[in-house]
């Protein structure tokens, strides 16, 4: 099989091609920029394009497949030639599907908690040696690359995704890949440039719900209002299957869960977690992994790159990162950072960064989610709204939008920086919460701070 990627360098694309290369394909690929860590793996395997930009010349009738990703346009002179030839098109996902149809596919979806759900499958699968295709959208430990394809496994096991496909195919990928067994962590409002309205985000989840396969299997968070009234409401004639949070306790900066055998210690913790542990538990159950043997490997679980990942201890402070950044996730993140250490101080540094959370109308969604933290912080670069072609947003609209009163807000990275970089980590918490980097902001650097 002969696969050319146009847009390569993306993460999910790169991770892709990779596993097609190591399945046995032959891959090319195209793309105008590619940054780290997606260069240096590419460059591994020799699939890195030996110079960037477009190359219309690149797009044969020989290809039996072209796959775009998101980044590229739909003008771009590769995807024109290829649309000209008659050339196989597929999006991310829509490819992900051709190679799993044959496949019981697995499918973890919800606003937030799908990847650090998929991972902990995944933990658990990998610790007892049962081999699976997977899509996932985090470095896992142990994992070398994001996707794995094979043509002997009975499963695949898929992060799915609500945003959209590709330039010329707009559905949610999640739509795609018609799921055996799914999950369904929670549904906030998110990605508003592109679903409008809380009820047109909704409605993908209907769909989602509605495209699993008759007989199959949903499983579902019946704590969140919104999923618990989608599910019921819901006419296909699938098994459902509700979970909740376990009952836990904290204990000296630990998290025990409750079992059968007893109070068993975790390396992950907050209530979300929990609940994503649950969820992770009934998907392991229906792929034959019993409830002790998941218990079992769930306790080495550390988390999925990025999601509340320690990157800094000392005697009496630690410092976390997080991907948090929609006001669900930023609400849950913050209350377990403060739960797990609740006779320290949390410093709460949050920057908005995506199109939502910098969109005015959207922030009042933030009412309350730093409110945990003893001191909360917001960075935002308008330099990144004007790039983003996007309306200004002051200080005060922040303010406003968060209701707390003693919001500290930074629209200069230096200032934000000349901030964290003057605290005394003793008796303290730090959580660094954004899809982004702080304009710039020395990871390394902080953990000098401990």
């Amino acid at each position: 099989m002969r696969v050319h990627f146009i847009a390569i360098g993306g993460s999910a694309m790169h991770n892709l091609a990779i596993a097609l290369h190591q399945k046995g394909y032959h891959v090319t690929g195209s793309d105008d920029a590619i940054f780290e860590p997606s260069k240096s793996r590419l460059s591994k395997y020799n699939l890195l394009p030996e110079s960037t930009g477009w190359q219309a010349t690149k797009i044969t009738t020989n290809l039996d497949a072209v796959i775009l990703g998101m980044h590229a346009k739909a003008d771009n002179p590769e995807l024109l030639k290829a649309q000209e030839l008659g050339v196989a098109i597929y999006s991310y996902p829509e490819y992900l599907y051709e190679q799993s149809k044959l496949k019981s596919r697995v499918v973890i979806g919800g606003s937030h908690g799908k990847t650090t759900i998929t991972s902990m499958i995944l933990h658990v699968l990998h610790y007892h040696n049962k081999e699976v295709d997977y899509m996932v959208g985090a470095q896992l430990e142990g994992f070398e690359t994001m996707v794995h394809l094979t043509e002997d496994n009975d499963f695949m096991v898929l992060e799915g995704d609500e945003y959209l496909s590709s330039p010329i195919d707009l559905r949610p990928k999640f739509h795609l890949y018609k799921p055996n067994i799914a999950l369904l962590s929670g549904i906030a409002w998110d990605h508003i440039n592109v679903f409008k309205t809380l009820v047109d985000y909704e409605e993908q989840f209907e769909i989602f719900i509605n495209q699993i396969t008759p007989g199959g299997i949903l499983i579902y968070n019946e704590e969140d209002a919104t999923v618990k009234r989608l599910v019921e409401a819901s006419e296909n004639q699938i098994r459902k299957i509700p979970y909740r949070t376990p009952e836990y306790t904290v204990k000296d900066g630990e998290t025990l869960i409750e079992t059968n055998e007893g109070s068993l210690p975790l390396e992950i913790f907050g209530a979300h977690n929990l609940s994503n542990l649950a969820g992770a538990k009934w998907i392991c159950q229906n792929m034959a992994i019993d409830e002790d043997d998941f218990y079992e490997a769930i306790a080495s679980f550390k988390g999925a790159s990025k999601r509340l990942e320690k990157i800094a201890e000392a005697t009496n402070a630690v410092a976390y990162k997080d991907f948090a950044h929609s006001p669900s996730k930023v609400l849950a993140t913050t209350q377990a950072v403060k739960n797990q250490f609740p006779n320290r101080n949390l410093i709460a540094c949050l920057e908005l960064h995506t199109y939502s959370s910098l969109n005015a109308e959207f922030l009042k969604q933030y009412e309350g989610a730093l409110n945990a933290a003893d001191e909360a912080v917001v960075f935002y670069s308008p330099e990144a709204l004007a790039i983003k072609q996007m309306k200004p947003i002051s200080e005060r609209q922040i303010k406003t939008a968060f209701q707390k009163t003693d919001l500290k807000v930074y629209t200069e990275s230096k200032a934000f920086k000349d901030f964290l970089f003057a605290q005394k980590f003793d008796n303290k918490t730090l959580l660094l919460m954004s899809s982004g980097n702080y304009g710039g902001l020395d990871f390394d650097a902080v953990k000098e701070l401990f």
